[in-house]
């Protein structure tokens, strides 16, 4: 049963990602997620191919990220790195694993991940603090509704 929930988990990612794969406004910084954004147009994106380096750094030392989606009720990024522990407390995350291994914290719980893993992180559940076992580690990361500036909260 939480094998056919997991599965259907990642199918409607991949249909959400795949039906608004990406905008021309890629390079719009996340932070501009709430204002209104013009419709999608068509466009594919190698995300096996951009290597940790082509993806834009962060604030956060560890973190390389860059917006692929930008609309008013979601936004879709490719990130490469690692983060340290904290929650989202207005937004939910649905991550899925491009490349790497390793694990993660999920609630009070370390948790194993590889490439395909989806991971589905409900607004307020603090996770991160990955160890990586092969990296570094890429995913596609959901971000439901568009992610504002003040939405990270970090935990001990």
């Amino acid at each position: 049963m939480r094998q056919n929930k997991t599965v259907l988990g990642f199918v409607i990612a991949i249909a959400f990602a795949a039906g608004i794969v990406v905008s021309p406004f890629a390079q719009r910084a996340i932070s501009h997620a709430h204002a209104a954004s013009a419709p999608l147009a068509p466009a594919m994106v190698d995300l096996a191919g951009l290597k940790h380096g082509d993806i834009p750094t962060t604030p956060n030392p560890e973190m390389n990220s860059k917006p692929l989606v930008v609309t008013d009720n979601a936004t879709v990024a490719v990130q490469s790195g690692n983060v340290a522990k904290h929650v989202h407390p207005k937004t939910d995350e649905i991550q899925y694993i491009i490349e790497g291994s390793g694990a993660m914290w999920l609630g009070s719980e370390r948790r194993e991940f590889k490439p395909g893993t989806l991971i589905i992180i409900p607004k307020g559940m603090p996770h991160a603090g990955t160890i990586v076992s092969s990296g570094p580690v890429k995913a596609l990361a959901i971000k439901i509704p568009p992610q504002p500036a003040d939405d990270v909260v970090f935990v001990n």
